[in-house]
């Protein structure tokens, strides 16, 4: 089983959640005690988020660099990154560390293609839902992101920075949401994603009128996947 490196932090919330999906995957897949070898680098949030909102995407790109040489130096045979607007540094780290990382756009466009969901609703913060490092993972597989509404744009941002990231679900917040999702549903989008690995705390993906593709459970199985890629074919050469 390959070792993989996580940077977490970006909130310590998601990423309890990848801890949780992962280890319940690999445990699913391999019975008994078995359990997935990881790595994590917790970021702190609160500066991580300022360099974000002022803009400042070089000192993002460079924090995660730092942290992604860290798990490299400590076995990590992949890596991956905890946050969907994260992503937007996701090349210029790719690019300058020796092993795979694994992309949530991509992950999550796999997973739309082989549902045939080809027109569906992206929310997340403001980043992710009006710039190109998740859209256009998107948009090159074919599938048509449906607009969404300036004021609702910043009002989902705002939920996940000033609530979400914190770790607070509201109770309001959670009917504007599923609010939302309904007024989306009204625009004949096949399916909602969850574009932020917050998302998940304050949306039931069970209870709404259309599919709710939830990114952290996506990104988790397909990291378990990689990480039990090596057994599998190991298994398949011994046949």
């Amino acid at each position: 089983m390959r070792k993989l490196g996580i940077i977490g932090g970006t909130s310590w919330s998601s990423t309890a959640l990848y801890y949780e999906h992962i280890n319940r995957g690999v445990a699913r897949s391999l019975g008994g005690l078995h359990s997935a070898p990881l790595s994590i680098e917790s970021l702190d949030l609160a500066p991580f988020a300022e360099m974000e909102l002022s803009g400042d995407w070089d000192g993002v790109a460079a924090t995660t660099l730092e942290a992604a040489k860290r798990l490299v130096g400590s076995g990590a045979e992949g890596v991956i990154i905890t946050s969907n607007t994260g992503h937007k540094v996701f090349d210029a780290v790719a690019a300058n560390i020796p092993v795979p990382m694994l992309h949530i756009g991509d992950a999550v466009a796999d997973k739309l293609v082989a549902d045939g969901q080809n027109r569906v609703a992206l929310l997340g913060t403001r980043f992710t839902m009006t710039e190109p490092h998740v859209r256009s993972r998107l948009e090159s597989r074919g599938i048509n992101l449906a607009h969404v509404d300036q004021n609702w744009v910043a009002e989902v941002d705002r939920i996940i920075f000033e609530e979400l990231a914190a770790g607070r679900v509201v109770r309001d917040s959670q009917r504007k949401l599923k609010t939302l999702i309904a007024e989306l549903a009204k625009q004949k989008v096949q399916a909602v994603v969850l574009g932020c690995t917050e998302l998940v705390l304050a949306v039931d993906v069970r209870a709404n009128v259309v599919p709710v593709y939830d990114t952290t459970a996506i990104h988790a199985r397909a990291a378990v996947d990689w990480m039990l890629n090596s057994e599998q074919e190991q298994a398949r050469a011994a046949a």
